[in-house]
């Protein structure tokens, strides 16, 4: 940034002093002392040069796969140049809040572009700016479902278990029940989901598609079933699979909802990723968090403002369903450059060759014997095999190679495959993983 000027030792002290600390360690009082550390090992009055040199060093001992075949919600896809050429433009970092609408329309048009392609791409009528994370989305979801006659939560229990987590963490809070629907062959079960959908306390149910072990729910089947109860649906979508998968909208949600870090993030140790929230016209003022509209300014020119900002989150915050009132804003330029850059084409030329890639990789593992799906059915780009040795052994050995195995799982080892990942990468994978079977 190249407008960044360091605070002085005098700037830090009266910014301390008006939020009543004394000293920087006292900002950090909660986090525990066994992740924290005094300082790098560093020699006192170290050049530039020198620094960077000791800095690259360290940073070498972090170990970064060029070649992965795990997800499990975080995925491996290529980024243009171009995402991050615009999103690191420093008009953009640097902006804040844009409650300011007449000095702030750069970034609502962003925000507004980016609500129209998750629109365009869910099938909704309506999408807020994002919120923190997809589990964040999720559990956000159920919230807007539950009012004072319908307030249980039933949720898939091959969803992730992040997002599971975190769903029950809502309701723990609002004192709302939740259940989990059981699964028959990594599927949801129709007939164990009918049954708890004779409860008529259900708001909501929340499935993810493709599901955590990488199926396809028959989506539509379960809309229909679900809204006949008088619940709503919420689908969790990863949105590369919406290239070429039925839409949401399509299914008949209500919500949907997912983790953005496909569109255009890198894997980041984690984050920072951000949360896709779409939904039908009706829940519209329901959903939390930023909306940017379009309209016209006096001279009847096209403007951007923030729209029905209005809401219980504001002025009757006792009632309010959601205290979000932010949104990830740099990880949703990022996933609108990301989207823009790609077009409709590059998306599903994207999502065919996630698909294609994923069920060689399938076909090329269960040649070796031993090893099979572990579930039947369709699926996306990821998938789980049984694995007729410790799959830590396994695991241990593809690491040793340079390769990023799958996620370790009950039944198995959760693979995935993405545009990325070249036949000479599957081929070789396929080879390390013969050998140890064979032992």
């Amino acid at each position: 940034m190249g407008g960044f000027v360091p605070s002085g030792e005098r700037e830090k002290r009266e910014m301390l002093e008006a939020v009543g600390l004394t000293s920087m360690e006292e900002l950090y009082a909660d986090i525990p002392s066994d992740v924290k550390i005094d300082s790098l090992d560093l020699p006192e009055g170290m050049g530039e040069m020198e620094t960077l040199e000791q800095m690259e060093t360290l940073a070498d001992k972090n170990c970064v796969f060029r070649s992965i075949f795990r997800g499990a919600g975080a995925y491996d896809h290529y980024i243009p140049s171009i995402v991050k050429a615009v999103a690191s433009k420093e008009e953009f970092v640097t902006a804040y809040t844009p409650y300011q609408a007449e000095v702030s329309q750069g970034i609502l048009q962003s925000i507004f572009e980016y609500q129209t392609m998750i629109c365009q791409l869910t099938g909704m009528d309506v999408s807020n700016a994002s919120v923190y994370d997809g589990a964040t989305a999720a559990a956000e979801a159920a919230a807007m479902c539950r009012d004072r006659k319908r307030s249980k939560v039933l949720i898939a229990e091959n969803a992730h278990p992040h997002v599971v987590e975190t769903i029950k963490t809502y309701c723990m809070g609002a004192d709302a029940e939740w259940e989990a629907i059981p699964t028959k062959d990594g599927r949801l079960d129709e007939a164990a989901l009918a049954e708890l959908l004779e409860d008529k306390s259900v708001a909501c149910v929340y499935v993810q598609q493709p599901n955590f072990y990488g199926l396809l729910e028959d989506c539509a089947e379960l809309g229909t079933l679900i809204h006949k109860s008088g619940a709503k649906f919420i689908m969790g979508c990863n949105p590369i699979s919406l290239a070429v998968i039925k839409s949401p909208a399509e299914c008949g949600a209500d919500i949907a909802v997912g983790e953005g870090q496909p569109l255009g993030m890198s894997l980041s140790f984690g984050g920072p990723y951000l949360g896709y929230m779409a939904s039908t016209k009706a829940l519209m003022r329901k959903l939390p968090g930023r909306i940017v509209g379009q309209t016209v300014d006096a001279r009847g020119q096209r403007a951007f403002v923030l729209t029905l900002q209005a809401r219980e989150q504001h002025i009757r915050r006792e009632k309010a369903s959601s205290n979000i009132c932010s949104n990830q804003a740099l990880c949703a330029l990022t996933a609108g450059a990301y989207m823009t850059a790609m077009g409709k084409a590059g998306l599903t030329e994207v999502a065919e060759q996630c698909l294609s890639k994923a069920h060689y990789l399938a076909a090329k593992l269960t040649e070796t014997e031993g090893i099979e799906m572990a579930y039947s059915g369709e699926f996306f780009h990821e998938f789980v095999t049984t694995c007729p040795v410790d799959s830590s052994l396994l695991l241990n050995a593809l690491e040793r190679e340079g390769i990023l195995g799958g996620y370790p799982v009950k039944n198995g080892i959760l693979w995935c495959a993405t545009e990325k990942n070249t036949k000479a990468e599957i081929e070789r994978l396929v080879g390390i993983v013969r050998k140890i079977v064979r032992g």
